[in-house]
């Protein structure tokens, strides 16, 4: 792993839990295994972190590459930069392998974190080697948007209690009995502390992400799902077949958009491909990163 000066072990009961200053400010994350760097990025939600999306599949990976899960700002881990944490999201991975002294990585991104691995390799080419994404990218083609689970993370966002909590949890998954009451729990610490809540207000509540919707509708710059055929990454797409938060309609433009794309689309699966299709998911991702 990197000898960074500037990053400091915490205390964390999750793992190795790290913090390092950059250009954009302090952002914690976690440094695991050794090799080429290879960076976890995690999705939105209520009581989201990079630690919780994948701590599952990281023995799997850590024994190949160093595993860099990355704690965007406003999701309860790193510091609340302010303004739309989806779009600050955007704005920190290269200011954060600058402050490692990481040129070059492949990135795994779920949902949200897929959105920013495709703008960083859009804007950011030499810094991306090959790129996985977990649902979430493109757009509705066939079925409705917003989509259910949107549709209930909103109905929580506004009024946050233990039942749509639950509620959206379900729809996150095919096989309902991953929602445990150990995962409840887990989630509903951070998902209704004051600052993590309010930075989802500024993301999924109603207003907000009408206003959200207007603005990227009325903007001066192509949609983002217009602008992948700016990828010049490898990218492998993974995508529940079942996912009721970004259903599998919405791979097609990026499917037929990425010059070098390739699907793979797990059975009885929902939106967390990498939990819900763990072995699968591990087994397909593997063999894509380490591809002559």
């Amino acid at each position: 792993m990197s000898d960074v000066s500037e990053l400091t072990t915490l205390d964390s009961t999750a793992g190795d839990l790290r913090e390092v200053v950059t250009s954009s400010g302090t952002l914690r994350y976690y440094d695991v295994g050794d090799g080429a760097p290879l960076l976890f990025l995690h999705g939105s939600g209520p009581g989201v972190t990079g630690w919780r999306n994948f701590r599952g599949i990281l023995p799997a990976f850590a024994t190949k590459f160093r595993c860099l899960i990355l704690e965007f700002p406003g999701f309860g881990v790193s510091d609340d930069f302010g303004g739309h944490p989806m779009v600050t999201a955007q704005g920190v991975v290269a200011p954060f392998l600058d402050a490692l002294g990481v040129q070059r990585v492949d990135i795994v991104g779920n949902s949200m974190g897929g959105g920013v691995g495709i703008n960083t390799a859009i804007h950011h080419p030499d810094r991306v080697g090959r790129l996985v994404t977990i649902g979430g990218i493109g757009t509705n083609i066939f079925s409705p948007g917003p989509s259910e689970g949107i549709r209930l993370l909103q109905e929580f966002t506004e009024d946050p209690t233990r039942q749509r909590l639950v509620g959206w949890l379900n729809s996150m998954v095919f096989d309902q009995a991953i929602v445990t009451d150990e995962l409840i729990e887990e989630r509903w610490a951070l998902a209704t502390d004051p600052e993590t809540l309010a930075a989802a207000r500024r993301m999924y509540g109603r207003v907000a992400f009408a206003a959200m919707m207007e603005m990227m509708r009325t903007a001066d710059v192509p949609m983002p799902w217009a602008q992948m055929h700016k990828v010049a990454a490898p990218t492998l797409l993974t995508w529940g077949r079942d996912d009721r938060v970004s259903p599998l309609d919405m791979a097609l433009i990026p499917m037929r958009t990425i010059p070098n794309a390739e699907l793979h689309v797990f059975p009885n699966c929902g939106h967390w491909a990498m939990i819900e299709a763990k072995a699968a998911f591990e087994s397909a991702v593997l063999a894509f990163l380490t591809r002559a």
